[in-house]
C-alpha cells in the first residue's frame, strides 16, 4: 500500500470538486478525486493506496460524494490526526477505514506502509505509529463494505436462522 499525502484542513471540495456532485457512480467520481488539489491522484492512485493527512479531513459539506469517490479510487484506508465528523461517518458508511494517528504528520508521501489494527499501529519506513483503536462493529461494517451491505448480511443471518438480530 502506498501513502498519498496531504495536510490539514482538506475539505469535501478538495476531495471532489462540487461540479461534480451530479455523479453517484463512484467510478466517475474517482475520476475527478482530489483534481484541483493534487491532480495526479486520479491519474495515479491504485487499489489499496492509502491517504494520510494531518488535522480535520473531510470538514466541509456532509456529503457522500467525497468518501464515494475515493471508494471509486480504490482507497479503503485513511489515516488522519483528525477527521471531521461527518466525514468520518460517512467513510465508514462506505466501507472506508478511518484511523487515527496522531503522528500522521510524520508519515511520509509515497512510502509503503501497513497496517496492523489488532496490535494498533501502522508501519511505514520501518517506523510503526500508534493509531486509536477501532470498535468491532466498525470493523465488521467496513469489512462488509458498508453499512447498507452490513445491514444486508444481518437481514439474511436474520432470514436463514429464523431468529431476531
Amino acid at each position: 500500500m502506498r501513502v498519498w499525502k496531504f495536510a490539514d484542513n482538506i475539505d469535501t471540495d478538495a476531495i471532489i470538486p462540487g461540479r461534480y456532485l451530479i455523479h453517484n457512480d463512484p467510478a466517475v467520481l474517482a475520476l475527478h478525486a482530489f483534481e484541483g488539489t493534487r491532480d495526479e491522484f486520479s491519474k495515479n492512485v491504485r487499489g489499496g493506496d492509502v491517504i494520510v493527512a494531518g488535522r480535520n479531513f473531510g470538514c466541509g459539506s456532509s456529503r457522500e460524494h467525497a468518501p464515494l469517490a475515493l471508494t471509486g479510487a480504490g482507497v479503503r484506508v485513511i489515516i488522519a490526526r483528525t477527521f471531521a465528523r461527518i466525514f468520518y461517518r460517512n467513510a465508514v458508511n462506505v466501507g472506508i477505514l478511518p484511523l487515527v494517528c496522531d503522528r500522521a504528520d510524520d508519515i511520509p508521501d509515497g512510502a509503503d506502509i501497513t497496517i496492523d489494527i489488532e496490535k494498533g499501529y501502522v508501519e511505514a519506513e520501518g517506523t510503526r505509529y500508534p493509531v486509536e483503536p477501532v470498535p468491532g462493529f466498525m470493523q465488521d461494517i467496513i469489512t462488509a463494505g458498508g453499512l447498507v451491505d452490513y445491514a444486508r448480511e444481518l437481514e439474511e443471518v436474520k432470514t436463514c436462522t429464523g431468529s431476531q438480530v
